[in-house]
């Protein structure tokens, strides 16, 4: 039985001073309060209400603290959380999860600045846990709240949120950046930072939590009252704002998907503006100098290739003549950020790159090896999408790279070879009607002829049919994603409850030589394949093998829950059969 109370008081001093005498808690326990103007919460599209979540020991005090605040003065409505059993540890969580659900639900502007949430334990955690479903529920019934718990942590809002709580790792990663990057500042000195991490430890998260940070420091008002038990309240002091105050910050993002859907959560977060992340190109067109450039999957940067247009052709030599003086065609997108920037982070993972144009493994290598003797790499270890774990990473990784491998269960993750696509298909719709969020992917060995007759189809497994993705932008939330198969351009950055992952005859087995081998004829993708004639390079079976397999290391990394796989070549099949339950 809950045992909490929501109390509703209107943001004046008259009724916060009438509210104060009711109860001793009222100014002497700790409780969690939901700030906002009054109105019903709006559906996202709509004009959005701003809201602001706070903790106290002292909810009167703070209250009147808030009533001073001029940006805060247009709100109307207080709503306090209460609980005989809460305690300091209980509420700050509290608090955490709501701001983290009220971005995520997209019906609010989250006034919040971003000084600090990392999961923490406490005692009896759990079992608190449950108490603040309960407490979603009621303020949903008060209207302040406009979809379910599901719905929001389905949610792009949510998953990509500046307001997600830090595993430790990524913590000290980004508390050891800021303090390096401060004093590179008040050095006047240009840096060039890393950051390194498998699928699922949260580097995305990591970028736009820090950018966030950032304009929030950099805005920050020296009168507001500080919580000093936010992990990052002391860069809200002294001159950490003034040495941010008027720099230009970006954020850099290759992939067109992952970038519309990071933009439409900065559009509905205070500080930051969708037209902060940009393409490579963007930066390399801007007639502005960056002070900081964040680049997200930096591996997915590109060297000098023939580009999916001409347009694109025509401006990468553009940029070129204009930040180096002549068409140099050794120089990558990575020489634009870093002459169109004086610091940088760059988030990587180099076994991600899954075209022939992306920046070679080389490249990568020396950027983290010049980070690393500076002393400003930073490795992030902590598996927080895949349930498996982090030996689930390396497990897969292994395999596809026909590595000695002992076979593995991983407890509690639903991890599945099928003989039959369409029983996979029916799991995978099965999955989606559970909770949501389970989608139908390939690696790209079938052409894409609904691209250009939206009735053929394009996949076909044992006479299934199946249609590739039919729109590149936000593919897993559209509308007809459930019927089709998603690309690796439209999951890589993404997460997934369930995957299901169809291997198909790009990749082989042979069961004489022991090994994987690439099905050159059998992969669609023509800039996967295609050589490089501007650098003259040529691309070996080898090298397309590298490709693929990062291709469908990504694919089976995707999945929360669970992963299940159906391969097409029958050997590799049989080869997995030994790492992978049926």
């Amino acid at each position: 039985m809950t045992s909490f109370e929501v109390a509703r008081v209107g943001f004046t001093l008259d009724a916060v001073g009438t509210w104060a005498l009711l109860d001793r808690r009222n100014i002497n326990w700790p409780v969690v309060y939901v700030l906002d103007d009054g109105s019903q919460a709006q559906p996202s599209g709509k004009t959005l209400s701003d809201v602001y979540v706070g903790e106290s020991l002292n909810a009167a005090g703070r209250m009147r603290q808030h009533l001073a605040t001029p940006e805060k003065q247009h709100l109307s409505t207080i709503r306090v959380i209460l609980d005989e059993t809460f305690n300091k540890s209980v509420c700050l969580d509290l608090e955490s999860y709501l701001i983290r659900m009220l971005a995520g639900d997209g019906a609010y502007r989250v006034l919040n600045r971003n000084d600090g949430i990392v999961e923490a334990n406490y005692f009896d955690r759990d079992r608190y846990r449950e108490t603040f479903r309960d407490v979603f529920d009621e303020l949903k019934r008060d209207g302040v709240f406009t979809r379910t718990i599901p719905e929001i942590e389905n949610s792009d809002l949510f998953k990509l949120s500046p307001f997600k709580a830090l595993t430790q790792d990524q913590a000290i990663a980004v508390e050891d950046i800021l303090e390096g990057l401060f004093k590179d500042l008040r050095a006047s000195v240009d840096s060039t930072i890393v950051i390194q991490g498998d699928p699922g430890t949260g580097k995305t998260v990591v970028a736009i939590y820090m950018l966030k940070l950032l304009m929030d420091i950099a805005s920050s008002v020296p009168t507001e009252d500080l919580d000093g038990d936010s992990l990052f309240a002391d860069f809200f002091l002294g001159e950490y704002g003034e040495l941010l105050s008027g720099l230009r910050i970006g954020l850099v993002v290759p992939q067109q998907s992952l970038r519309e859907s990071i933009k439409k959560v900065f559009r509905k977060t205070p500080g930051l503006r969708p037209e902060m992340v940009m393409t490579a190109f963007e930066v390399g067109f801007s007639d502005e100098h960056f002070d900081l450039l964040i680049v997200d999957e930096a591996h997915r940067l590109n060297q000098r290739a023939n580009q999916p247009s001409g347009v694109q052709n025509k401006n990468f030599r553009l940029i070129t003549e204009k930040l180096f003086g002549s068409d140099d065609t050794s120089k990558t997108q990575l020489d634009w950020i870093r002459a169109k920037s004086r610091n940088q982070i760059f988030l990587l993972d180099a076994a991600q790159s899954v075209r022939p144009a992306d920046l070679p493994p080389e490249v990568l290598e020396e950027l983290v090896a010049s980070a690393r003797s500076a002393e400003r790499h930073y490795p992030l270890t902590t598996q927080i999408r895949v349930q498996a774990g982090a030996d689930y990473v390396g497990y897969i990784r292994r395999i596809l790279a026909g590595a000695e491998v002992t076979p593995q269960q991983f407890e509690g993750y639903d991890f599945r070879l099928f003989d039959d696509v369409e029983a996979m298909s029916a799991e995978i719709r099965s999955r989606d009607a559970e909770g949501g969020l389970s989608r139908l992917l390939a690696g790209y060995a079938w052409e894409w002829k609904s691209r250009n007759d939206k009735t053929a189809y394009d996949i076909d497994v044992d006479g299934h049919r199946f249609r590739w993705n039919s729109t590149q932008t936000d593919w897993i939330a559209s509308a007809t994603s459930l019927d089709e198969v998603g690309s690796i351009h439209t999951v890589q950055g993404y997460d997934l409850n369930y995957a299901g992952v169809i291997i198909g005859p790009d990749i082989r087995f042979d069961p004489v030589s022991r090994k994987l081998f690439v099905d050159r004829a059998s992969y669609f993708d023509k800039k996967g394949k295609e050589n490089n004639d501007v650098l003259g390079k040529v691309y070996s079976d080898d090298d397309l093998l590298r490709f693929v397999v990062n291709i469908y290391a990504v694919l089976l990394t995707r999945g929360i829950r669970g992963t299940y796989v159906y391969v097409v070549d029958p050997p590799l099949r049989e080869y997995l059969k030994k790492f992978i339950p049926s």
